[in-house]
């Protein structure tokens, strides 16, 4: 199926072609922006989706031309088995690439089966290169573990590691360009991300959002002389980063990081997606509540029901999010029950 063939075109013309699947809205970390220190409300169990229930949605998606699927979470390294859906997700006609994202806790154990199984690119979640800060921000994780799945990773051959840093005034922004040297030297690419109100703000602190442009100031500021050039259109991912290269300064080699910027610098425009929570929910935005009960549609009427009911949800996907920079407009779901 060629891109003009795609069925998934939404009342703006947005091609959704990407697929980002939850596979547990459970989490080994209690990180501060996301998720209270007493935890949230989990799905049950029961109600959980199978693997065979995900392949079929998936296999759903990938007849309206989805090619790109994101295993997410919470933490999907946390669902036992994680290798072999991810087996079975890789081997069906038109998944084109296999992604996931993970905070990296269980990554040195995991990055070759995972790679042999066919995900072929990462996203790990890195805040802090320090062991104090990482501890207090996770409120469990330990940086050491982290950067020893880093390590495994990179032995093994993924195609793409991203870091991901979620960047906040007074929390970590005093980091930026140590993330980005850490990155730059192991040949990953680093990334921030814009705080978002998730939970109708209940964990966004007025005053710490670190916006887009604060980023680049601060990188700049570690780099004299340097600038800060826009990658050209071509060279942009799959998901929301828009990316930009430095060049010039005291420094060597390719250095690119990508922005996430939600808040100051919108790209709902070019959205490229659409959501599956763990319990067969499609969220066709993050910023918004409304889903769709995709599981119920698969036991109801099979593939032709999953993909009829993707269709109607999809000729409903909101023109753009409402978040503000007063952390209104945030939906009331958390972060870790849709993996972001």
């Amino acid at each position: 199926m060629t891109q003009a063939d795609n069925q998934l075109i939404d009342p703006d013309g947005r091609n959704i072609h990407y697929l980002r699947v939850s596979v547990t809205d459970r989490c080994n970390y209690r990180c501060t922006y996301c998720m209270p220190e007493d935890g949230v409300d989990h799905t049950a169990r029961a109600d959980v989706l199978s693997f065979e229930e995900i392949t079929a949605l998936v296999s759903a998606f990938a007849g309206l031309g989805v090619r790109r699927v994101r295993l997410t979470g919470g933490e999907p390294t946390v669902r036992k088995d994680l290798v072999t859906l991810a087996g079975m997700l890789a081997a069906l006609p038109g998944i084109e690439d296999l992604a996931l994202s993970t905070n990296g806790h269980r990554l040195a154990e995991l990055a070759a089966p995972l790679r042999a199984a066919g995900v072929t690119r990462l996203n790990v979640s890195l805040d802090s290169l320090r062991p104090e800060r990482f501890a207090k921000i996770t409120r469990r994780g330990q940086v050491a573990d982290v950067l020893a799945g880093l390590a495994a990773a990179k032995a093994v051959g993924f195609a793409s590691i991203k870091l991901n840093a979620v960047a906040i005034k007074g929390f970590n922004d005093d980091e930026v360009a140590a993330l980005c040297t850490f990155a730059w030297q192991h040949g990953f690419v680093p990334r921030f991300i814009e705080q978002m109100p998730m939970m109708e703000g209940a964990l966004f602190v007025p005053g710490q959002l670190m916006s887009a442009a604060d980023v680049r100031a601060a990188l700049l500021a570690d780099f004299p002389g340097a600038a800060l050039v826009p990658e050209p259109e071509a060279r942009l991912g799959a998901g929301p980063a828009r990316y930009w290269r430095l060049e010039g300064g005291n420094h060597d080699g390719i250095c690119r990081l990508g922005l996430i910027t939600p808040i100051t610098e919108h790209f709902c425009d070019t959205c490229n997606r659409v959501r599956l929570s763990s319990s067969g929910s499609l969220h066709t935005c993050l910023a918004h509540d409304n889903a769709v009960d995709l599981r119920r549609a698969l036991h109801d009427g099979g593939s032709a029901a999953v993909q009829a009911a993707i269709l109607a949800a999809l000729a409903l996907k909101p023109p753009s999010h409402l978040f503000t920079l007063g952390a209104k407009g945030g939906p009331r779901k958390s972060m870790v029950q849709i993996g972001g």
